[in-house]
């Protein structure tokens, strides 16, 4: 057993307020089910949660003893994404499966530089900037969208995946 505080309840942002503390993550940190973490002022706790869950920038983990710890979006390098035609190019980012913040006059995506050669081939303006991370969640409600997985099936006439045909572009 543990002498560290233990969470197992996350509260969404604005089901809770008062914070303890606060526990500063990066997007790929803020998808877990149990890990040890620190909060900024270097105190552990335990996250032992149910499931496998996508945090967001607001939520905070509620300890066992009642106190919150605030969950916030950690700066993270990312490429910061513009250009006229911005739906067009989000369209080829969301084709990617990439997460992406979408914004009015930008879109922010991690960097990678496959990705980023693709999009300036397209015409759009890419830029490395440093910040904190909040992508679009999944279209089903509260989640994340996970990366393209080539090991999924589509039916009769979908995928073969030996010779990567796929129904549709990865171009």
């Amino acid at each position: 057993m543990t002498d560290l505080p233990v969470t197992h309840t996350l509260r969404r942002a604005g089901e809770w307020d008062g914070a303890w503390d606060i526990c500063t993550l990066t997007y790929d940190e803020r998808f877990l089910r149990r890990k040890v973490l620190k909060t900024v002022h270097d105190q552990p706790f335990l996250v032992d949660l149910a499931h496998t869950e996508s945090l967001d920038h607001g939520d905070a983990f509620e300890l066992t003893d009642g106190r919150f710890v605030e969950v916030v979006a950690a700066e993270e390098p990312l490429l910061e994404v513009t250009g006229a035609g911005l739906p067009r190019i989000a369209w080829h980012v969301g084709n990617r499966h990439t997460p992406c913040q979408i914004e009015d006059a930008r879109l922010l995506i991690q960097r990678d530089h496959v990705i980023r050669d693709m999009l300036q081939r397209i015409g759009a303006h890419v830029h490395e900037v440093t910040e904190p991370f909040t992508p679009e969640g999944g279209a089903y409600g509260h989640g994340r969208t996970h990366g393209h997985d080539h090991s999924h099936s589509h039916g009769p006439e979908g995928h073969s995946h030996g010779a990567h045909d796929h129904a549709h572009s990865h171009d």
